[in-house]
This record gives C-alpha cells, structure tokens and sequence, in this order.
C-alpha cells in the first residue's frame, strides 16, 4: 500500500491556518494570566492556615482530580442550564482558567513554604510590616524559586488548549478537524498542526525566559530565568 504525501492541497487553508494559531494563542496568553494571579491568590490562601484554607484545598482537590475535558463540558454545558449564556471561547477561558489556578497553586505553596522561618523573623526585625514582609521576603522569592516549574505548567496547559475543539473553539486542532474533512488529507494536516504547536511552545518557552530575565535581577545575572 503507497501513500501519496500532498501538502500542496492545504495552501489555500494558509489563512485558516493563521486564525487557528492566532486563536490559541490568544486563548493560552489569557488562561496564563488568569490562572497566575488566581493560583497566586488560592495559594496564599491554602498557606494561611484559616478558614479559607479548607474552600481553597477543596476546589484544588476536585479540578486536580477531574478530567479537563468533563470541566469543559461542566462549563459549557451546565452554566448554560443555570442561567449564564456564555459563548464557546468564554467557556474555554474559565475552564482553562479554572484547571491552571488549582495546578499553579500547589506549585506556588511550594514555594511559600521553602522560604526559611529566619528570613522572616529578620525582615520583621528591620521594622518591615506584614505586608512588606509578606510581599519582598515570601511571595517574591516564592514565587522565583518555582517559577521554572510555573514555565512549564503554562506550556502544557497551552498544548492541553486542543481540547477546546471538543466544545467548538476554532483553535489549531479545531481547525484541523475542519480542514481535513474538506481536503481529506489528516496525515497532512495534522503533520502542519504539531509542527505549528512545536514553534508556540518553543516561542513561548523563550518569551518566558525573556521574562524571568526582566522580573528577576538574580536569574538576570545567571542567565538562568527558566
């Protein structure tokens, strides 16, 4: 059995090509940003020993131990039931959202927890208040120590953004979907789609890097942001 490789049949798609990237990439800066300020916000949250500590390790438990794609379909599907008429997209970005904050979290704890107890008590010495202390001794070097880790979380969260399709988010792999069915050449066109995801983890990685360089004045010197 032959197979007869045409990847000429998918240049008049370029264009569909483009708005599928564009798409995910739009998706996967939003989702990256909600899930960093709201992990930062459970995290600190799970650290402060409080009654809010008992919610926040409850909703990291249930979206850490549910499958991504049933939250989409929870999202999409039920808030519609109850009254909330959001869109595919809108669906996409709170879930998304959603399953980052709980991964982020725990990963950001991590770090709050490995700052030294003397640290503390010597910054509090020099006359910072809690909320200098918190902020410059804690949360910062916290959140340097993990941020390689964070880095990834965002990556693999940018690749999980393919099951956005599921829902009808005309992200790259939904646009693959469409595609094939119109040219019938899935080895092709899914070949274009890796190669597409390969080049926005690399760029994203590298504008990650960039930006630990910029947030970081210790990684800056040792060139090692990520």
């Amino acid at each position: 059995m032959t197979y007869s490789f045409d990847f000429a049949s998918l240049l008049p798609h370029w264009h569909a090509f483009l708005d599928g990237l564009w798409l995910t990439t739009q998706l996967s800066i939003a989702t990256t940003v909600l899930g960093f300020v709201f992990g930062t916000l459970v995290a600190i949250g799970l650290d402060s020993k409080s009654w809010v500590t008992i919610p926040c390790r409850i909703y990291v438990e249930l979206i850490r131990n549910t499958p991504l794609l049933v939250q989409l379909f929870v999202v999409f599907f039920v808030f519609p039931s109850l009254g909330w008429k959001i869109s595919a997209l809108t669906a996409a970005v709170i879930a998304l959202g959603m399953n980052l904050t709980a991964y982020a979290s725990e990963v950001i704890r991590a770090g709050i927890q490995s700052v030294h107890v003397g640290q503390i008590e010597a910054a509090e010495c020099l006359g910072l208040n809690k909320a200098q202390v918190y902020w410059h001794v804690i949360l910062t070097p916290a959140i340097e120590k993990v941020y390689p880790a964070l880095c990834g979380q965002f990556v693999l969260l940018m690749l999980a953004s393919s099951l956005t399709s599921q829902i009808s988010v005309d992200e790259l792999t939904g646009i693959a979907g469409q595609i094939q069915s119109e040219t019938f050449r899935s080895f092709e066109t899914y070949t274009v789609i890796a190669l597409f995801y390969l080049i926005l983890a690399f760029c994203m990685r590298f504008g990650l890097w960039l930006l630990g360089l910029v947030l970081f004045t210790r990684r800056r010197r040792l060139g090692t942001s990520i």
